[in-house]
């Protein structure tokens, strides 16, 4: 590339001049083969050294950097709705807890099965929608509460006749809402596909698909609203939920990005104080269930070739519903070495929460945990089989025989447990296990595609409507003109942004209130609106 052709490449670089710090940018190589885009990434990261968060800095890509899909799409926690909606199904207090474990494990797991890459960048005001219907979680009829995912799966579903006993979604009317025209669709025995769009040639393109034997007719509509509420720092606000199983989800946005030798590391930002699951009625009404992010590192950068690490802990604490102990899960990320393969280790405890105690607001490790509050141990690889048993009668185990488990647990040679009598049940530890059962197997899940509007439907600022035309030219990989396009956006928010200015005149999100104090934000009577009318939208069948 000559000095004028980079010349004239860094005058379509669209920087913001209310953020931090120089600009930081990459201009188009002209070479989109794989190794012109690492050169790329490459020239980014040393201009991102020292740099103290790349996420807030002025920085704007080439096109052909980035992946066909809107950020706001791509950053979301249901790439298993039906493991979300679950969360409500169990009668007891401990295993309500274990499925908000498992949905843990899931809400990312576009990066156990994905490549990693770079989403567009939101605007202010920019808002995404959609929606999933879903079969609901089988379960096996022995005590160790097998789940059975009946859709975008690579094991096959074993029906009811090939094993005891399958209960099936726990679909009590205690469950129930309202939205009851969503419980009972005439469907096929697999999963609608999504139509040939973005999510099809992106997400799904993420997986190979593999629909399960499902002969259930009954289907959970999961929602999804998304709005980007702030440009510097880059913030956006999130709703979800399930009215059908009683569950909510809800929190903010906003990530913290350094590079720290050859890798990025990622982490929650000072708005985002992790997820947050209500559920507003059935059998877990009134709880409350908090799930703090970990941090990650994307690594293998030089190399061409990225991939996910995750460090640090997910703690996950249950408060409110009925008077009585609770319980919290510490979920431990084992540090990888800088040298040899990557492992993906994880290993974690489920303890006693009393009522008024707040001394385990100090624990943050598995090894923190006294032994007399310890109630479970699970143990895995966050990409492959976690394996989960309780502890009651029986003492810790001193074998370890699955390839995917840690080799040095911390909770290898604790004491067992002395739970007092009270706080015991038939869901947590009065019936002591002398084996590891399956917790979940993360290799066999597969991202479920969602459903969204049609463009037609669609409002100029919803993302899809606003980044189509680049969207449309990477798909016919014509970087300059996606380039052009992606350029032109930036330079209407600039505008924008420059009028408010102008005029003295503060930016208003229109779905969600501007408080974040809280972790999260609040929905406005448009964002209901937004919420009522996603719920209500026709269903494939119809």
């Amino acid at each position: 590339m000559s000095l004028n052709d980079e010349t004239k490449a860094e005058q379509h670089v669209v920087v913001d001049e209310d953020a931090p710090g120089p600009p930081i940018s990459v201009p188009d190589s002209g070479d989109h083969g794989e190794g012109g885009k690492l050169k790329m990434i490459v020239q980014l990261v040393k201009k991102c050294l020292g740099v103290k968060d790349i996420a807030t800095m002025r920085l704007s890509l080439p096109a052909s950097l980035l992946e066909p899909v809107p950020n706001l799409e791509y950053w979301q926690y249901l790439d298993r709705p039906d493991l979300f909606a679950a969360i409500n199904d169990a009668e007891f207090p401990f295993e309500r807890m274990l499925a908000a474990v498992r949905f843990a494990f899931t809400k990312d797991l576009k990066f156990v099965h994905g490549k990693v890459c770079k989403p567009y960048n939101s605007v202010l005001g920019e808002h995404f929608r959609a929606h999933w219907d879903v079969p609901p979680i089988n379960y096996s009829d022995d005590q160790t509460q097998t789940i059975i995912p009946l859709t975008h799966t690579t094991e096959a579903v074993v029906n009811g006749s090939e094993t005891a006993s399958v209960k099936s979604g726990r679909s009590s009317k205690s469950t129930k809402s309202g939205f009851s025209a969503f419980s009972k669709v005439k469907s096929p025995t697999q999963a609608t596909p999504s139509p040939p769009s973005l999510e099809t040639n992106v997400t799904a393109r993420m997986s190979n698909l593999s629909l399960g034997n499902d002969t259930n007719p009954e289907r959970l509509r999961v929602i999804y609203v998304t709005e980007q509420v702030s440009h510097h720092p880059p913030v956006s606000a999130y709703y979800a939920s399930c009215p059908q199983r009683n569950v909510e989800l809800f929190g903010i946005d906003q990530i913290s990005a350094k590079v720290s030798g050859t890798t990025v590391r990622v982490s929650p930002g000072e708005f985002n104080r992790g997820i947050f699951v209500n559920i507003t009625g059935g059998f877990g009404e009134g709880e409350r269930y908090h799930i703090t992010h970990p941090v990650a590192s994307v690594n293998g950068i030089l190399r061409g070739s990225f991939y996910v690490t995750v460090s640090e802990t997910t703690i996950i604490t249950c408060t409110g519903g009925k008077p009585g102990t609770k319980f919290r899960a510490i979920l431990e990320y084992k540090d990888e070495s800088w040298l040899g393969k990557a492992h993906f280790l994880v290993e974690g405890v489920i303890h006693t929460v009393h009522e008024g105690d707040t001394e385990h607001e100090e624990w943050t490790k598995v090894k923190h945990v006294p032994s007399d509050r310890v109630v479970a141990v699970f143990d895995g690889s966050w990409r492959g089989h976690i394996r989960w048993r309780r502890v009651g009668g029986g003492s810790y185990p001193n074998a370890f025989s699955s390839s995917a488990s840690s080799p040095s647990p911390s909770h290898e040679h604790l004491p067992t447990p002395d739970i007092p009598p009270h706080s015991a049940s038939r869901a947590d530890i009065s019936r002591p296990d002398t084996k590891y059962s399956t917790l979940i197997n993360l290799s066999t899940l597969q991202v479920i595609p969602k459903e969204v509007r049609p463009l037609e439907k669609q409002m100029a600022n919803e993302s899809r409507k606003l980044w189509q035309n680049v969207t449309s030219n990477l798909m016919k990989k014509e970087y300059s003109e996606a380039t052009k396009e992606k350029i032109a956006i930036e330079q209407r928010q600039r505008d924008a942004a420059a009028e408010r200015k102008r005029k003295g005149v503060e930016f208003i999100p229109k779905y969600f209130e501007k408080d974040l104090s809280a972790g999260y934000a609040k929905l406005t009577e448009e964002g209901w609106k937004a919420v009522k009318e996603e719920l209500e939208e026709a269903l494939p069948s119809q």
